[in-house]
């Protein structure tokens, strides 16, 4: 009965629904990436500007794919030979495979570019610009290539299966150019040249991110294969694209893996060390190297490619760093922009057919004009808003965070800034002080009060046996805070993307101990021999007298009430 009902359905029918379908949660899954985009970019900024980060890259979905819907996909075919045609105009099963596949592809091209210029660019005018690269900068190339351009397939040959430079060529080439004409965040470089180094807020964010992405390109790559079903000229089912799939697949799963250990190798022969930013961003790296050239590369091709991006990595952003002074913030060209050359390059060594010189002239034209194009239009719109003072925020905006400056919000608000002075700045009229202005520990009373406050600053690792060393003196009661700070402890070497900092506030615990019917000299004694390893940096221990104390509870004072 099975077999009777199947022969009755028509294939063509048949076909068109399973492809529509794949299609479109395909589209979902791309879609999905922008979650990687947020995670990853809000990771690599610092905290003041995570809010302001993840509102463009709300917004660059929101007003894109509007821009790309009533304009955008016009332009796209007007680049690609015919006429202005409306996304609008077309019927329910083109809106998927048509339009709503075309869209995915050019949102992401155009959320590449906020992580290059985070940190200064103006609202805005990073909004400006993703209405450009949507209506205009993207659909151009897109029209050019795949819509049936010069460049393209009946045209000059040039290949990129599913966005290798056309999506992520462009992207990383556009922040890179926006990078240049905005100019580095403040402090980024020091008057004698030198490259200052601004860690991002989470290692953990951006690690997240990286792996959402990952996720997501199974559907860039492998949802290429658009078609899963074809039909034949004898009426039989046949596979489509998807003939294509298991090849696919693997540069995906293999690029990814390759271009992580690419990066790795380079971050340990560099730094000495493999950095963990590295590895992420390499993984990525490797993934967009196999984008362009995964339907047609053989596995050791793909490998290879992936492992070279991978390498290309920590010197492609160094130097854009710390020669050329581009701030590339979240280091979308070394990502996204070099790798995605180098892997439509590579296509020609690399094709299962063999190498092609006709192919390898194709893919050089082909990548010389995106560039060019991509650059010219990207100084164009920032270049206009910088002319009239609109490309980045104030100093002073910069320097308090965007997320206030822009948006009014604080990301992490219960981090807010300290009400109390700990580095002897000015304290509020009207405090006790001592006869030569100074601040008095003891509230203005002379020292001999009954009740001491025992405050110790110690390593984290030693708290446990503090807590144990209290109790066994009967002294349990203790509040503890983590703080950071410096003494005698030396300062220590950090690594954020292969560049090394100077972490001189370390990482302690702050122990309060509030005593009235125990020596207080027990205490900070008993303090110190738990605390103790004889290295610097096992802290200090002060003894404070405290004029009076208030039980909540009960309203009793004095001693009586600690």
């Amino acid at each position: 009965m099975t077999i009777g009902v199947l022969a009755s359905i028509d294939p063509s029918v048949l076909a068109e629904g399973v492809n529509l379908m794949w299609v479109a949660v395909v589209c979902f899954l791309i879609f999905f990436m922008h979650a990687g985009f947020a995670m990853l970019e809000a990771g690599q900024v610092r905290a003041k500007n995570v809010a302001n980060q993840l509102t463009k890259n709300l917004l660059t979905w929101s007003v894109g794919v509007l821009v790309y819907f009533l304009v955008g996909f016009g332009i796209e075919g007007v680049a690609g030979g015919g006429g202005f045609s409306s996304a609008a105009a077309l019927g329910d099963g083109s809106w998927v495979n048509s339009w709503l596949f075309g869209a995915v592809f050019a949102m992401t091209a155009a959320t590449i570019v906020s992580g290059a210029v985070a940190g200064r660019a103006k609202l805005r005018a990073y909004v400006a610009y993703t209405v450009a690269i949507s209506a205009v900068i993207y659909p151009v190339v897109a029209g050019i290539t795949w819509g049936g351009g010069f460049l393209g397939g009946a045209g000059l040959g040039f290949t990129d299966f599913a966005g290798g430079m056309i999506v992520h060529g462009v992207g990383g080439i556009a922040g890179l150019t926006a990078a240049y004409v905005i100019g580095p965040r403040m402090d980024r470089y020091g008057e004698d040249g030198s490259t200052n180094v601004i860690p991002g807020h989470s290692m953990t964010f951006a690690v997240l991110g990286t792996l959402v992405l990952a996720f997501g390109w199974y559907g860039f790559n492998v949802g290429t294969t658009a078609t899963v079903f074809s039909v034949t000229e004898g009426g039989e089912l046949a596979l489509g694209g998807y003939a294509s799939v298991g090849r696919v697949s693997l540069a995906t799963t293999l690029g990814m893996a390759a271009g992580g250990a690419g990066a790795a190798i380079a971050s340990l022969y560099t730094t000495k060390k493999v950095d963990t930013l590295y590895v992420a961003n390499g993984l990525l790296a490797g993934l967009v190297g196999v984008t362009g050239i995964a339907n047609v590369v053989t596995w050791w091709g793909a490998i290879l490619v992936a492992l070279v991006c991978g390498l290309q990595l920590p010197l492609v952003f160094e130097f854009a760093s710390d020669r050329m002074k581009i701030d590339d913030v979240c280091a979308v060209f070394p990502v996204h922009g070099s790798a995605g050359v180098i892997g439509v390059l590579a296509l020609p060594f690399v094709h299962v057919d063999g190498f092609s010189s006709s192919l390898l002239v194709s893919q050089v034209i082909g990548v010389a004009v995106i560039t060019v194009w991509t650059v010219a239009a990207t100084a164009a719109v920032f270049g206009a808003f910088k002319a009239v003072g609109q490309a980045r925020v104030t100093p002073e905006h910069e320097r308090d965070g965007l997320d206030v400056s822009e948006h009014g919000v604080e990301t992490y608000p219960e981090f807010g800034k300290p009400t109390v002075s700990t580095d002897g700045g000015t304290v509020a009229a009207g405090d006790a002080r001592s006869a030569d202005g100074s601040p008095r520990a003891d509230g203005g009373e002379e020292g001999g009060t009954e009740i001491k406050m025992v405050t110790a600053i110690v390593r984290p690792d030693k708290l446990g046996a503090i807590k144990q060393a209290l109790a066994e003196i009967n002294a349990p009661s203790l509040t503890v805070t983590n703080v950071s700070g410096r003494g005698s402890q030396p300062a220590k070497t950090g690594q954020w993307r292969g560049e090394e900092f100077t972490v001189d506030l370390h990482q302690k615990v702050k122990v309060d101990v509030v005593v009235a019917d125990i020596p207080a000299d027990e205490v900070a004694e008993a303090i110190r021999d738990a605390a103790e390893t004889g290295e610097p940096g096992d802290g200090k221990v002060f003894v404070l007298p405290v004029e009076d104390a208030l039980q909540v509870r009960t309203g009793v004072t004095g001693p009586e009430a600690v």
